[in-house]
């Protein structure tokens, strides 16, 4: 019936998006309207939703660089640099090795794999000129990887409290195993507010490596592409230099810092419409199973060696 009414619908998508802007709503209650909105009704404004979010929840990230100290992201990127190199790289072998196993094009693997080790759709994003990807092969590895980013969303909360895991612990966690920023800092956003700070600095840390091992991908496959940091991550860089040198104007930079975390919970709602039964069928069962495999190997594994105490910032 609904469906009938375009007006009506676009109108009750775009109160539910206003209402998760509002300070009566969460950040898991957002995602889950936003999931229920699109398997029940459908979204409305599927392109629309989709690209605002992409932009909103940057400008979030950015936003939530003001409650960061500079001096704190440089402490994290210089203590973690081993366990950043090592991880990075034994994912993108681990990846390698699956996608033989799986008979997956070479291309959709590496995208895969280059995705789950950094930064999910940004990582992928930067490698995919490198190594000349070809339109289809950017979008089976995007809506794969976007799909379980949503499952970490919903799983990775739960298991932290089964796990009887701290914030710190789960922010290491959540950054190391959940592919996309956005998704780190959604769900460490439902963990609590040390998690959100501290994932937030760790996961855009790691972002960082991007641009190197995409370079040396380059290398390999002889492309004159090169990738470039997200600005997203200069602006968090930015805004976290900005609130430590500037604390005189601490007020100010809370409001800002406030307000990222509103449109924050607001995207997570258009994360979740953007879910549906079709990206999954479209992506087939291939390049799912190897992506499941490598995130369960690598979130498995992370979580093993944090809990044993052996991966600690």
């Amino acid at each position: 019936m609904l469906l009938e009414r375009p007006g009506l619908h676009k109108a009750l998508f775009l109160f539910a998006f206003l209402f998760t802007l509002s300070p009566f709503a969460s950040a898991s209650l957002a995602l889950f309207i936003g999931l229920g909105f699109a398997l029940v009704l459908g979204n409305p404004v599927t392109d629309l939703s989709n690209t605002a979010s992409k932009w909103l929840l940057k400008i979030a990230v950015i936003g939530l660089g003001f409650n960061v100290n500079i001096e704190d992201v440089l402490a994290v990127g210089s203590s973690s640099v081993v366990l950043t190199i090592v991880s990075i790289t034994a994912t993108i072998g681990l990846g390698e090795i699956l996608s033989q196993v799986f008979r997956l094009n070479r291309n959709t693997g590496t995208l895969i794999s280059f995705g789950t080790a950094i930064c999910g759709g940004s990582a992928i994003a930067a490698m995919a000129p490198v190594i000349k990807a070809k339109q289809d092969e950017i979008a089976i590895s995007l809506s794969v990887v976007f799909a379980l980013n949503a499952l970490g969303l919903l799983i990775f909360p739960w298991l932290g409290h089964y796990f009887s895991l701290t914030e710190s612990q789960f922010a290491i966690w959540s950054a190391l195993a959940i592919h996309d920023t956005s998704s780190v800092v959604a769900a460490a956003a439902v963990y609590g507010p040390t998690a959100l700070a501290m994932a937030t600095t760790i996961k855009l840390t790691r972002a960082m490596w991007i641009v190197p091992y995409a370079a040396m991908a380059g290398v390999f496959s002889r492309s004159s592409e090169r990738a470039s940091i997200p600005l997203f991550i200069v602006g968090f860089i930015a805004a976290a230099t900005i609130n430590t040198w500037l604390p005189e104007y601490q007020g100010v930079w809370s409001v800002f810092y406030s307000g990222a975390k509103s449109v924050l919970v607001a995207s997570l709602f258009l994360i979740g419409s953007g879910v549906s039964m079709a990206m999954l069928r479209q992506s087939g069962w291939r390049p799912f199973a190897m992506a499941t495999v490598l995130w369960f190997i690598v979130s498995g594994v992370m979580l093993l060696l944090i809990l044993d105490g052996l991966i600690a910032l």
